[in-house]
């Protein structure tokens, strides 16, 4: 058809252009390099173009097979293929072509220089964008695989973690997600806000989207009676024992899809950086071999490494402006967090970008992929400061690059976006009022507690990196090292106490979970009777919105300072202490006490009438976890056909799997499902 052929022929005139300027680019690099490098020569600046050329030419047939060696290897040799195969490919060209003086070493130190200078110019010439990368992707996704069902719609799940649906309105409304924005106003897509359920949090949220489950997860991390210890979601060997539990084959991603750098699988017959499985050797070789082609790229290494140092020197600069300018409220941001950052938000950004283009190249069915650059940032620095909303933009720019690369997809994809919990924000409660929610427990009940308050989130993201190269050699025992660094973290105590203290006391963000260590739940008498100061002291708390509980006939109540309320029958003694928290809050707090997980004493901080502040038990400005705020006001956005007639409310990640899981029958990937619209 005429409009195919035009179509192909608009294809290979725009690779001649794209391969012509990388050519002069890398012609140019080589120059510079030449200028800079002792020992590195040509008699000709024509040589340098030959030698450019032979480069490319021979790229393509040495990488893909060191790529495909060290992916079967293992990860040292990945990281030898990064460090070194830029250099051999640099060194065989330079022996095919005449008038070119150089020895092995020099040639691998060209191959850097050139890759500094060529990533230089790439940034400059596509304005510091994604272009590069994308272009790179674009040109392997050519390469595409065929399938059986190419009338079938594949659905690209993509999770802006934390991202409050206030705050991506705003977004679009002041143009800062352009593609957001042109995709809203063209009316291809629509956007809504959903309700996630208590606990606002990523372990509760993504089993429920992507195991329809929001059953047993009371919080991020939760002391767990039958087995007598602390489970921590963002620890591979908690999340595979927690997933074991709710798993029934039928996830979301059940049919021909995979999980990417998240938490749990959704059934899906393969993960990538998934936590669940990060121990597990499938998947592994696929994942070695996306970063030995990525990294063994002639700008992929440079790439990552000058965008790692730049996101750590941009942190400390921007946290001691915080700093200099005095905003409040605000935590200290040290090189920790600098350096977990950078991991987050560079490398681990590229590399969910590179897996997913090489999903769509294969015409995976349905891929769910987590981004949390935003979360991690709104935790230390605010939900509306420039760098949180810098990320939000850097997003939407890979949404950008992610629709693009679908274009060339052997199947039509369709792309859903939405947040698994929104933030809320608020100086911490230990700088606000002095002491922790464990020093506060052991004081009112004068008891030494077991107190979990560390900030481990983070860790785990990085974990996740880490911990898919714990498979041997080096890098697995770097691996472990990692994780057991992690491990060490996430159990801190309060001066004088043990790991078997009575008396647990967790944070997650502004929720507070209390336990009694043992099997049996306590109750609101039974802790009465034991330490009659506990609950009245919480209550009272100017901190301190309202704990909650249930009674010896199985009530669920919520306790202010002023007044309690009956959760099942909305009985009123005094004031109601969940006015300030919304209509809904009755509901999703009633739910997450009747689950046998749930702790003893649920504690949610106060929340400012004014300023919509809340207190983190934990040292983040940014947090989720309770009620208060946008922590539960999420971003459901999606293809408008596959948007219409939704529920008027979704409440609860358990609904929204539902809502999901439709959309895949429209597209036809399923043939039955619990949600009809």
């Amino acid at each position: 058809m005429p409009t195919s052929v035009a179509r192909t022929r608009g294809v290979r005139v725009t690779d001649l252009a794209r391969l012509a300027i990388a050519w002069a680019a890398s012609t140019a690099a080589l120059i510079v390099t030449g200028a800079l490098l002792p020992g590195f020569s040509a008699t000709s600046w024509w040589a340098y173009a030959a030698v450019a050329a032979a480069a490319g030419v021979v790229g393509l047939v040495l990488r893909p097979a060191l790529v495909e060696i060290s992916a079967r290897v293992g990860w040292l040799a990945v990281l030898l293929t990064a460090l070194l195969g830029q250099g051999l490919i640099m060194y065989t060209a330079i022996l095919l072509v005449p008038g070119i003086e150089s020895t092995a070493w020099t040639a691998l130190a060209a191959a850097w220089v050139s890759a500094v200078v060529g990533t230089l110019i790439s940034w400059a010439t596509t304005a510091g964008t994604d272009d590069g990368l994308v272009t790179s992707l674009a040109g392997r996704a050519r390469r595409r695989a065929a399938v059986t069902d190419p009338e079938v719609d594949g659905v690209l799940f993509v999770q802006l973690d934390g991202v409050p649906f206030p705050v991506l309105q705003w977004a679009v409304q002041s143009g800062a997600v352009p593609h957001i924005r042109r995709w809203l106003s063209a009316g291809d897509y629509t956007v809504r806000e959903w309700t996630p359920q208590l606990p606002c949090t990523t372990p509760a949220s993504q089993m429920g989207i992507l195991h329809g489950t929001v059953a047993g997860i009371p919080a991020f991390r939760w002391y767990d009676r039958g087995l007598n210890r602390v489970l921590v979601a963002n620890r591979p060997a908690d999340a595979r024992v927690i997933e074991e539990r709710h798993r029934t084959g039928r996830g979301l991603l059940c049919d021909d899809g995979v999980s990417i750098s998240n938490l749990f699988t959704g059934d899906a017959p393969r993960s990538l950086l998934t936590m669940s499985r990060v121990e597990v050797r499938r998947g592994s070789t696929q994942t070695r071999r996306a970063f030995a082609w990525f990294f063994s790229s002639p700008n992929g290494f440079m790439r990552s490494l000058t965008r790692t140092v730049g996101e750590v020197l941009k942190e400390r600069w921007q946290a001691r402006r915080q700093v200099k300018r005095d905003l409040d409220p605000r935590v200290h941001r040290d090189w920790i967090f600098a350096l977990l950052r950078a991991v987050t938000n560079s490398l681990l950004r590229d590399l969910n970008t590179v897996l997913v283009a090489e999903e769509l190249r294969r015409g995976t069915k349905s891929i769910y992929v987590d981004y949390v650059d935003y979360d991690e940032i709104a935790h230390h620095a605010g939900v509306f400061r420039p760098e949180s909303l810098a990320a939000l933009d850097g997003l939407d720019r890979t949404l950008g690059s992610l629709a693009q690369l679908a274009a060339s997809a052997p199947r039509r994809y369709r792309l859903v976006v939405l947040s698994d919990h929104g933030q809320s924000q608020g100086a911490p409660f230990a700088d606000r009022y002095g002491q922790t929610l464990g020093d506060l427990c052991a004081e009112l009940m004068h008891e030494q507690v077991q107190a979990v308050d560390a900030l481990v989130e983070g860790l785990g993201r990085a974990g996740s990196l880490t911990g898919d190269v714990a498979n041997g050699g080096m890098a697995g025992k770097l691996a472990v090292r990692a994780d057991k660094g992690l491990t060490k973290a996430q159990r801190t105590s309060v001066p004088g106490g043990a790991a078997e203290e009575p008396v647990v006391v967790l944070g997650s963000g502004n929720l507070g979970l209390v336990y009694v260590r043992g099997e049996r739940r306590w109750t609101l008498q039974a802790l009465a009777r034991e330490w009659p100061a506990l609950v009245p002291g919480l209550s009272g708390h100017p901190g301190v919105g309202f704990v909650a509980g249930i009674d010896e006939d199985g009530r669920a109540w919520a306790i202010g300072s002023r007044g309690r309320l009956n959760l099942a029958s909305g009985a009123v003694e005094g004031t109601d202490p969940l006015v300030p928290f919304g209509s809904h809050a009755a509901r999703v707090l009633q739910r997450a006490l009747m689950d046998p997980e749930a702790p003893d004493l649920y504690v949610n901080s106060a929340v400012d009438p004014v300023t919509n502040d809340v207190a983190a038990f934990e040292g983040l400005v940014g947090s989720h976890g309770g009620l208060g705020g946008w922590q539960d006001r999420a971003v459901l956005l999606g293809p408008a056909d596959l948007m219409a007639g939704l529920p008027e409310r979704i409440e609860g990640a358990d609904e929204l799997h539902r809502v999901l899981v439709a959309m895949l029958e429209s597209c036809g990937q399923r043939a039955s499902t619990a949600f009809r619209r």
